[in-house]
C-alpha cells in the first residue's frame, strides 16, 4: 500500500495529514476552515484516495497559514507515498467543467517543482475564504510534491464553479499520474530516476 503519515508544528500551524493512494478510503477533513475542507474532501473524492487532515491554525490572524501548511503535508504525504515512483504512470490531465466553468489540470509527477496557475477568479473572497489562498495552496502543495501542476481556465465567471473545478480537475489529473502502469517499464523517465 503507497501510504505516508507527515506532521508539521509551527508556531503558526499543527497539522498532521494521513494519505493513501491505492482506492478510496475513509476521508475525515477538519482544518477550521469550512470552505478548506470541502475542497479537499473533493480533492480526496475524485482523486479515489483515503485522507484524513486534522489542522489546527492561527485563524484569528488569518487562513493563509493553515491554508499554505496544509498545501506542505499533502505534498510531503504524496511525495512519500510515491516512493521510488517505479511503474507509476506519471503524467495525467483532466478538464473539468462545473456549469459555465471549465478547467483543464495537467500534472507531472517529475521531481521538479512548477505551479502554472492560470485562473480568473473575480470575487477576491467566497464568503469567509480569501480566493487568492487557492493559489497558495496549490504552490505549496507543488513545491513539496516536486511536481507540474498546470491549471488553466478555459471558462468560467462564477468564481465558486472556477475554483471547485479546479480542485476537482487536479484531483482527476492526480488520479490518473498516481497510477501503477500495468505494463510495468521502471521509472518512467529515460534518465532512471525521478
Amino acid at each position: 500500500m503507497r501510504t505516508a503519515s507527515v506532521h508539521r508544528k509551527t508556531k503558526e500551524t499543527d497539522i498532521t495529514l494521513d494519505l493513501g493512494l491505492d482506492g478510496p478510503g475513509a476521508v475525515k477533513v477538519a482544518t477550521g476552515i469550512g470552505f478548506l475542507d470541502h475542497m479537499l474532501e473533493l480533492v480526496a473524492k475524485h482523486g479515489a484516495l483515503a485522507l484524513a487532515v486534522r489542522a489546527k491554525g492561527d485563524l484569528g490572524v488569518d487562513f493563509h497559514h493553515t491554508v499554505e501548511d496544509v498545501g506542505i503535508c499533502l505534498g510531503r504525504a504524496l511525495k512519500e507515498a510515491l516512493g521510488d515512483k517505479t511503474d507509476l504512470r506519471r503524467y495525467g490531465s483532466a478538464a473539468v467543467p462545473m456549469d459555465e466553468a471549465l478547467i483543464l489540470a495537467a500534472v507531472d509527477l517529475s521531481g521538479r517543482p512548477y505551479l502554472s496557475y492560470e485562473l480568473e477568479v473575480r470575487r477576491r473572497k467566497l464568503r469567509d475564504f480569501d480566493t487568492e489562498l487557492v493559489e497558495e495552496f496549490f504552490r505549496a502543495l507543488v513545491n513539496a510534491a516536486g511536481m507540474t501542476l498546470h491549471l488553466r481556465q478555459l471558462a468560467g465567471r462564477n468564481t465558486h464553479h472556477v475554483v471547485e473545478a479546479a480542485f476537482k480537475a487536479f484531483a482527476r489529473a492526480l488520479r490518473a499520474a498516481v497510477e501503477t502502469d500495468p505494463r510495468g517499464g521502471g521509472v518512467p523517465s529515460t534518465k532512471g530516476v525521478l
